[in-house]
């Protein structure tokens, strides 16, 4: 991989991050927050 595109994978995992906080935020109910935030940690298991 090239430093380009190790670049852009961080810009894109940071603009990822901000729209799973923000969906967080924005949650109706305490449990979608859970389940937004349980989806984001299987999510980043999954990409290490």
């Amino acid at each position: 991989m090239n430093i380009a595109a190790k670049i852009r994978a961080r810009r894109a995992e940071a603009r990822t991050r901000r729209a799973v906080s923000k969906a967080i935020d924005a949650a109706a109910t305490p449990a979608m927050r859970h389940e937004l935030m349980l989806l984001a940690q299987a999510h980043m298991q999954g990409l290490r």
